[in-house]
């Protein structure tokens, strides 16, 4: 029987000499155009003293470079109808702009001055240091992110993933201009980079106009995989944080595969069946974690019968292994022994049961339906392509996806066995002081 494959627009790649890998994915009917560049640079390629500094960057590349200074990238793409953002990931950076599709000519030219050639100016790093600052104290103000950031630390204790992408605030504060250029001069380049063209466009001028924006740029980027691998845990391992809120909160953590391991597809069920729906394949955001369902075993188990009023796990596809995390806020008056006693019995009767028919079945649709709506618009192409790209390659996603397809009951029941041992099991709770948070 042939493989299932992800419906998705025909695209062509080539690649220049400088190491810029370019992938093409034009859609006729299409109004508009969106431009991408995803870089193999995250916090995984930062070290102790400049945790952030891909943030940081990512902020920068917006600051100056020649032929666009401060503010002159935003009034570019807004002055022709268009929008942009950016984001930055533990293992990758993103920069998109969106426009009609008259108007390819802008975003070209934009990541084509600043791939290379930003300023990152001692003034403007400066500025936006207390930018960054002030971001990273508005997530302090959030018990989710304090629990979440102490329970990636308690997880990994020599890979790189064990701070989060906004950085250490002591990194913040000291880092100087001249460190933040060194690390975008030594990674940030064609080597590193995948620029993505997806929209109404006409794939063989806009070849030759890529041509000859980037061709010229000079070869850079060093090598971004990390050699560092995280030794296996041997125990359980416990942290708990105090402050601002009413509710008490808990996450739970696994050591779980990076994306291109054979154990990845029934990780994926064990997080469709637990949360609902999976991050890969989710017919919610395409960025951020979907939102939680009604017919999940966590919301069935923890939020109907009131122990919790919120109740979500989640599998983050990473490029070395992650974690598997689950999520829950107390209901009122619930303690978090009895929270946490609740949780883990879901877990274990999972891994000693396995998933029901039904829930093969509904995954299989939900992943189905997903897999149609991925592609949909110019924008969300240059996400889903660039996406799988830089965490491990575009072939990858038909793979996952007819893997998916195939997963049996039983392998997800060996799968919730090995992962959710006690052994491996990352806990971190918080209590709180009955103080408002300032978020």
């Amino acid at each position: 029987m042939a493989r299932e494959r992800v419906p998705r627009p025909r695209t062509r790649s080539f690649a220049l000499r400088n190491g810029l890998q370019v992938l093409l994915a034009p859609m006729p009917e299409s109004p508009t155009v969106s431009v991408w560049v995803w870089y193999r640079v995250g916090s995984k390629n930062e070290r102790p003293g400049i945790t952030g500094a891909s943030h940081w960057v990512e902020h920068m590349l917006f600051e100056g470079s020649p032929r666009y200074a401060k503010g002159e990238i935003d009034r570019a793409v807004v002055r022709v109808g268009g929008s942009l953002n950016a984001f930055t990931d533990v293992d990758f950076t993103a920069y998109y702009t969106t426009v009609p599709r008259e108007h390819l000519d802008v975003p070209l030219d934009i990541e084509a001055d600043r791939m290379t050639r930003a300023f990152l100016a001692d003034g403007e790093v400066a500025r936006e240091r207390t930018v960054i600052h002030s971001e990273r104290e508005g997530n302090e103000n959030w018990p989710e992110f304090r629990v979440e950031e102490e329970l990636y630390e308690l997880a990994f204790r020599e890979h790189p993933y064990r701070w989060d992408a906004l950085g250490h605030r002591i990194d913040i504060e000291t880092m100087s201009a001249a460190q933040l250029r060194e690390y975008y001069h030594r990674f940030y380049g064609p080597r590193n980079a995948l620029l993505i063209v997806s929209g109404g466009f006409s794939p063989g001028p806009v070849a030759a106009e890529i041509r000859r924006r980037f061709a010229p740029l000079p070869t850079g980027g060093e090598e971004v995989r990390v050699a560092v691998r995280e030794p296996p845990p041997h125990g359980e391992r416990r942290g708990e944080l105090r402050g601002p809120g009413t509710t008490p909160y808990l996450q739970i953590g696994f050591p779980a595969p990076a994306l291109a391991e054979p154990e990845t597809p029934s990780t994926i069920v064990l997080d469709a069946v637990l949360g609902g729906e999976t991050r890969l394949f989710s017919t919610g955001p395409r960025w951020g974690r979907a939102r939680e369902h009604p017919d999940s075993r966590l919301y069935r188990g923890l939020v109907d019968p009131g122990l919790a009023v919120r109740a979500s796990s989640d599998w983050r596809p990473r490029v070395d292994p992650g974690l598997f995390t689950v999520q829950v806020q107390a209901a009122e008056g619930v303690s978090l022994d009895r929270l946490e006693a609740a949780t883990l019995r879901i877990l274990d009767r999972l891994a000693a049961r396995g998933p029901t028919a039904r829930e093969i079945a509904d995954l299989r649709t939900k992943v189905r339906r997903a897999s149609r709506l991925a592609y949909e618009g110019a924008s969300g192409t240059g996400f889903r392509l660039g996406y799988f790209w830089v965490l491990d390659s575009l072939p990858s996603e038909d793979r996952l996806y007819s893997a998916l397809l195939r997963v049996t009951p039983g392998e997800v029941r060996e799968r919730a066995r090995a992962l959710f041992r006690p052994e491996r099991r990352v806990v971190v709770r918080y209590r709180p002081t009955g103080e408002p948070t300032d978020g």
